[in-house]
């Protein structure tokens, strides 16, 4: 709900404008009927939008906007005198449009509803300077209620030391910060957070990244880079794995639905003996690991496909988080993660601005973000760079693709039955996790068999 001042000599036209703005949006709206009365309602009320009249018995229009200019209103001007002197004079002052005497309401709808989406925008880039500096953990992954109750889901993840978490997500979701919050918020916060991208190795290296190498050596001396503590014989060469790297803290096997298929069963080992031997070695050596492990694959159909093992699967999956794409977010998130990543970003780039335009901010919140957290920070970062030395981060400083984005959003209400919102929101989850059932119906809550029942219902 957003609120207007509505300033005109009138009280037959205040009261037929307010009457409109109540009845099209259930908009607050108060009234003035001359300039010292406007002045002293909007410090008082500070109005989302303001229509104001060029004249007034006291004072012009233009009068009053030069008193509440420095407040950054949104106002638009109206007058029965419609020259093109007055238009380009309201404009200059800082009016956002220019309306003539007798004004049309479909068209004053139209004007209006732009207005209040500068006045949001407005009230966001205040918040998002606000928010530099500031590195809330919970608040890096969004403002919004969705994802704080996901932080809270976290924090109870975190408390819980030995259960194995899985983060499924999109690439570039954010699943490697999520799993070091995980980390940094248990009791194995003083021991050693490790990180391994099951993707980025072959099979035989990440075998012995994983788990360590022994062999014997000639000469009968036992060597190696770490203690000897855990039953290793005289005569023996090892190099430890992650999981006694790690040992007392967390391992977070990253892409784990790439782990290659004669690993899996090692894991899953692993993961229910809490014991694991060296590749080459016959002592078991104890694992005193937490496990997070994150995916941006759709698990359940690697099973189904025979390229992961059911077992393994299950073992995996006590705990899932899911870490819904940017483009499903709320616009409060992705103004959160703007605002964090600037900060981490000053200290890079001292030399540039902090502060980010109207018309940027417009095209960051309304852009889909298909490579999401990390195609977000690499357009900062560009952004950044590109205004060294100016005021603002501006829409020109941005990407030609994150320019050029068609979308945007209003609140305008349209009478829809709730099967039509249910029918909506659902076909925009799906499309959102191209075409995903288990991802879809994770994210709204419901099962993967109510899920296709709802598909067939409504013909999506």
């Amino acid at each position: 709900m957003s609120s207007v001042l509505i300033v005109d000599d009138e009280p037959s036209i205040t009261q037929a404008l307010g009457a409109f703005f109540e009845r099209s949006g259930g908009h607050v709206v108060t009234a003035a009927h001359n300039g010292e009365e406007a002045v002293s309602l909007f410090q008082r009320t500070r109005p989302d939008l303001v229509l104001l009249d060029v004249r007034l018995p006291d004072m012009t229009g233009f009068d009053v906007l030069d008193q509440i200019r420095a407040d950054d209103p949104v106002v638009i001007m109206m007058t029965a005198f419609g020259d093109v002197p007055l238009a380009v004079q309201a404009m200059q002052k800082g009016a956002e449009n220019f309306l003539t005497k007798p004004i049309e309401l479909t068209h004053l709808g139209a004007v209006a509803e732009r207005g209040f989406e500068k006045a949001r925008l407005r009230q966001m880039n205040r918040y998002l300077a606000s928010r530099h500096g500031h590195a809330d953990a919970h608040l890096v992954l969004g403002a919004s209620r969705p994802m704080q109750e996901l932080a809270a889901q976290i924090d109870m993840l975190a408390a819980s030391d030995r259960t194995t978490v899985l983060l499924i997500g999109e690439s570039g979701s954010g699943k490697g910060r999520v799993a070091e919050l995980i980390h940094s918020r248990s009791p194995r916060a003083a021991m050693p957070f490790v990180e391994v991208n099951c993707a980025a190795l072959t099979a035989g290296s990440l075998d012995g990244e994983l788990f360590g190498q022994e062999r014997s050596v000639a000469g009968g001396a036992a060597t190696g880079n770490g203690t000897d503590g855990d039953g290793s014989h005289a005569g023996r060469e090892y190099k430890p794995g992650l999981f006694e790297v790690a040992s007392g803290g967390s391992l977070f096997l990253d892409e784990i639905g790439d782990l290659d298929s004669h690993l899996q069963p090692k894991l899953l080992r692993v993961l229910e003996g809490k014991a694991f031997r060296r590749v080459g070695g016959t002592q078991e050596i104890c694992a005193n690991v937490r496990l997070i492990a994150a995916t941006s694959k759709d698990l359940v159909n690697e099973v189904t496909a025979g390229t992961f093992r059911e077992d393994l699967y299950y073992r995996l999956n006590v705990m899932p988080v899911y870490l819904p794409p940017l483009r499903a977010r709320a616009r409060e998130d992705v103004l959160e993660l703007v605002a964090h990543v600037i900060g981490e970003l000053r200290s890079i780039f001292p030399d540039a601005p902090t502060a980010v335009s109207d018309a940027a901010l417009e095209r960051l919140l309304r852009y889909s973000w298909p490579g999401n957290i990390r195609e977000l920070r690499n357009v900062l970062e560009r952004a950044m760079i590109m205004s060294r030395g100016q005021a603002t981060i501006a829409a020109e400083h941005l990407p030609s693709d994150v320019r050029d984005a068609a979308g945007g959003s209003t609140d305008h209400h349209i009478p829809k039955s709730l099967d039509e919102v249910e029918r909506t929101h659902i076909e925009r989850t799906l499309r959102a996790h191209t075409g995903n059932r288990t991802h879809t119906s994770r994210e709204l809550g419901i099962s993967r068999a109510t899920l296709i029942k709802k598909i067939k219902a409504y013909g999506l």
